[in-house]
């Protein structure tokens, strides 16, 4: 920040510079005017347009140097002292920084402006008067709601006084010239009212329902909350506030372990990862998430090795003391030699050619991928890929005329899933290495899951390690319907980047009607 502070001053003094040393020279050729005003008019006229940048420069530099300086509020809400402040953005938003857990981030509005609270530190005083006196939480959301407001009003008005002695300042600084800088200030001030009035009209208040958290992944799930308790009780910006400081008093009060991730007992947790490309780091990230999620079911949707061979066998022997139910289906760059050495493993349901089953309550079809070319200059062939899907399409109609409908299904290339439309609620794929998010013409959703391995050796080929991806998908125990996802990146080789986001359905929006019907099932 110094530095940048440092080279915003030497531009300025450049333009103030440029400008002063223009006025001197136009006064010694003669053509000073009668006064300051006069020949203030006279440099505008012959440059209006350099005139015009000169005091935008002025104006916006200055209310940014306002706000950068005095422009923040320090203020207690609840049991924590926090500190708020207003930044220049391009694509406004709030930002709540936890310390030490992260960050989370709201796309609360569009506007120039950016909202940050810092959550400093928890207050002794009024954490051990919650501890002694735990009837006090009751009333604790309405505290934190006025506090947030009284907060808040003092912000605007601090920054309303940051921004014009701001530009103020800088623009006596540049002009020399009270008028000139008054001018400045009124500008400045006009600029920010402008911005929050773009924030007021594009306030969202459900932006709460997709936050995105950064930072401990362990700590993650307290904060962002499950799918069920999102929708039926985080419903409007100032409850979800005043819910979040809740569960960070909580947070701040444990000494050695976080609170543990209470699951709606409604849901069941599906955790879909992809491409792991033998990367032996993945093994540890499922079984964090497993345990921090209570997973009931992994599904593995292909390319687990990296060429398939028998010398890469052991690798998937983890698979085994994951605890849990593990789906998986062939990938490209897995072999048969593979996929006979999961059938052997308890706990492994290999899916080809439409089979179905039924796990952890829910019933997966799923097919493997048509090719093998773990050799990378081995083309692909799209025939192929669409006879497989047609073939997976086809068993997914028997599974529905034998009245046992599909609830998911699995292939491991988008193209292959692509064909399942209008037969299942839900198709899971992985294979391009990015996450992917879709409902399909005939009301199938797509799923398209990044590379769980950070796709292995061959992160370290670009300038920039690819992530660590997965997610955890929220299906509803009773409908099978998917309720929300929770899209999970992990920064890549050498990195230690975290970031949890929330998703929902359109039709589990709060207000929303869901469809009677799903694709693949009874109508």
């Amino acid at each position: 920040m110094a530095r940048d502070f440092g080279v915003v001053l030497q531009g300025v003094r450049r333009v103030g510079g440029a400008l002063v040393g223009r006025t001197r020279a136009r006064r010694t050729r003669g053509h000073d005017g009668p006064g300051a005003a006069a020949d203030l008019l006279e440099g505008t006229a012959h440059h209006p347009l350099r005139a015009a940048a000169g005091l935008i420069a002025v104006v916006v530099f200055g209310a940014w140097l306002g706000l950068l300086i005095v422009g923040s509020v320090r203020a207690p809400v609840g049991p924590m002292d926090t500190r708020m402040t207003l930044r220049p953005s391009l694509s406004g938003g709030t930002k709540i920084n936890v310390s030490p857990l992260g960050a989370l981030e709201l796309r609360s509005h569009t506007a120039p402006l950016r909202l940050d609270v810092d959550v400093d530190q928890l207050d002794p005083v009024r954490s051990q008067a919650l501890v002694d006196h735990p009837e006090r939480l009751a009333g604790l959301q309405d505290e934190v709601v006025h506090d947030v407001g009284h907060g808040t009003l003092d912000l605007a008005v601090r920054s309303c006084a940051a921004v014009v002695s701001g530009a103020t300042a800088l623009g006596l600084a540049v002009y020399r010239r009270p008028r000139r800088a008054l001018a400045a200030g009124g500008l400045a001030l006009a600029l920010l009212a402008a911005s929050g009035g773009a924030a007021y009209a594009t306030w969202n208040p459900k932006s709460v329902l997709e936050p995105k958290f950064s930072g401990l992944l362990s700590g993650a799930p307290s904060v962002v909350g499950n799918a069920r308790s999102i929708v039926s009780e985080f419903d409007v910006y100032q409850q979800e506030l005043a819910r979040l400081v809740t569960n960070v008093t909580k947070l701040y009060d444990v000494t050695s372990t976080l609170p543990a991730y209470q699951p709606d007992p409604t849901t069941m947790r599906v955790l879909h990862v992809s491409d792991i490309h033998l990367n032996p780091a993945s093994w540890k990230i499922i079984t964090s998430l497993v345990e921090q999620y209570d997973i009931d079911v992994i599904v593995d949707s292909g390319d687990t090795m990296d060429h398939g061979s028998a010398a890469e066998n052991a690798f998937l022997d983890p698979v085994e003391d994951l605890g849990v139910p593990y789906v998986w289906v062939r990938g490209n760059h897995d072999s048969r030699t593979t996929q006979r050495y999961l059938e052997r493993f308890d706990n492994v349901h290999v899916l080809d050619d439409g089979r179905a089953e039924n796990v952890a309550g829910l019933r997966f079809a799923g097919i493997g991928d048509p090719q093998y070319t773990p050799d990378r200059s081995a083309k692909r062939s799209g025939s192929v890929h669409h006879l497989a899907g047609v073939r997976l399409a086809s068993a997914l109609r028997a599974e529905r005329a034998a009245g046992t409908p599909v609830d998911v299904a699995i292939a491991h290339d988008p193209t292959v899933a692509r064909e399942t439309d209008g037969e299942v609620p839900l198709v899971l794929a992985g294979h391009v290495h990015h996450q992917e998010m879709e409902v399909m013409d005939g009301g199938t959703r797509l799923r398209v899951e990044g590379s769980t391995g950070g796709s292995g050796l061959r992160a370290v080929e670009g300038k920039y390690p690819d992530p660590v991806e997965a997610s955890v998908l929220y299906l509803d125990r009773t409908t099978k319907r998917l309720q929300a996802w929770d899209e999970i990146r992990l920064g890549g080789l050498g990195l230690t980047k975290a970031e949890v986001s929330r998703h929902l359905p359109k039709e589990n929006q709060p207000g929303a009607t869901p469809s009677p019907t799903a694709p693949g099932r009874s109508r």
